[in-house]
């Protein structure tokens, strides 16, 4: 797969919770770095006190082969408590875009963690450049590594969800 084909990834858990017990731990940006190898938290922008369409935020990532940076990033759906979804850099052609979807399952919720490569310039653009012709094995490498992490989040807002319960 190569860079320009959007790849993506996304991850499934089964929560013994309401959506919008799941809801308010899976929009709290200050939480993510309880649970994600990667993600350390992040902060509302522009005096914004939580999520909303529009509203940006910063979050903090830090990773062994890149070190620590912050990304800006911009709600671009927002729907409760079925969907939250963001991007990273530019909102028409973002670096990458992320989503929570929720859906009642049984007696408790279907949340979905998922991501989507590009368009946009990313982290991973620099390393495909520097090694064009790794670019396959660059993004299989990183969409197991989103993998990886969607699975930690999500197991982290399920024990959560779940104590709240």
């Amino acid at each position: 797969m190569r860079f320009a084909d959007a790849p993506s990834a996304s991850v499934t858990v089964e929560i013994a919770a309401s959506p919008e017990q799941v809801w308010a731990i899976c929009t709290d940006l200050t939480r993510f770095g309880e649970w994600s190898p990667e993600n350390r938290g992040g902060r509302w922008l522009d005096g914004a006190s939580g999520p909303s369409l529009g509203a940006r935020f910063e979050g903090i990532q830090e990773h062994p082969a890149r070190g620590r940076w912050e990304t800006v990033c911009a709600v671009t759906e927002f729907d409760a408590p079925r969907r939250f979804a963001w991007c990273l850099g530019e909102v028409g052609e973002p670096g990458a875009t992320w989503s929570f979807s929720l859906a009642p399952s049984g007696s408790g919720t279907a949340l979905t963690e998922s991501v989507r490569m590009g368009p946009g310039p990313s982290g991973i653009t620099d390393a495909i450049a520097a090694m064009p012709d790794k670019e396959e094995r660059i993004i299989d490498r990183r969409l197991a590594e989103y993998h990886t992490g969607m699975t930690a989040v999500l197991e982290g807002i399920r024990a959560a969800a779940e104590r709240r319960a």
